[in-house]
């Protein structure tokens, strides 16, 4: 059985049991996460939240790039997030390498020009961290004053640490 197979007959299963259906759309606790898509992270479990309380926006870093920006104007302008948590990890894939590491190895793999495209990695954990607060607070897209924290979560201890 392949994983996708197994990941469909847990679905199953829980829809079997499933009760929350008649949710609505908005998040209940009106907040947005951005966070990495690091499989080591399940948002939802380290922030108490069920389904329905919040948007958990998620890609590779939990870097506030253009999209993230687009689900985060969505959030907040159609369905009312109030407030926006930018997560990031510990042993984040994204400290390892650099976008000229990056692009030689798709170059060297499939003979890919990949030299316009920002992968966004970065070298310091908490700057990153400062930096997507940062990038949301000024966009032209969200409000001036909603608040923006952001934070490290750490992959050995499950805690998380204000970035200040």
């Amino acid at each position: 059985m392949s994983t996708t197979d197994e990941v469909v007959a847990a679905n199953s299963r829980f829809a079997a049991m499933f009760t929350q259906g008649a949710l609505p759309m908005p998040p209940a606790r009106h907040l947005a996460v951005l966070t990495c898509m690091d499989a080591r992270l399940h948002p939802e479990t380290f922030l108490g939240l069920a389904i329905g309380d919040a948007h958990c926006i998620r890609n590779a870093g939990g870097r506030a790039s253009d999209d993230a920006i687009r689900s985060l104007v969505i959030s907040h302008h159609l369905l009312g997030t109030q407030e926006f948590v930018v997560i990031h990890h510990t042993d984040c894939g994204m400290l390892t390498f650099s976008n000229d590491d990056l692009r030689g190895k798709l170059r060297a793999d499939l003979n890919a020009d990949a030299s316009g495209v920002d992968f966004l990695p970065f070298a310091d954990l908490d700057q990153s961290v400062r930096d997507d607060v940062d990038i949301i607070r000024r966009s032209p897209l969200l409000p001036k004053g909603v608040p923006v924290s952001g934070f490290v979560y750490d992959v050995r201890s499950g805690l998380l640490r204000r970035v200040e």
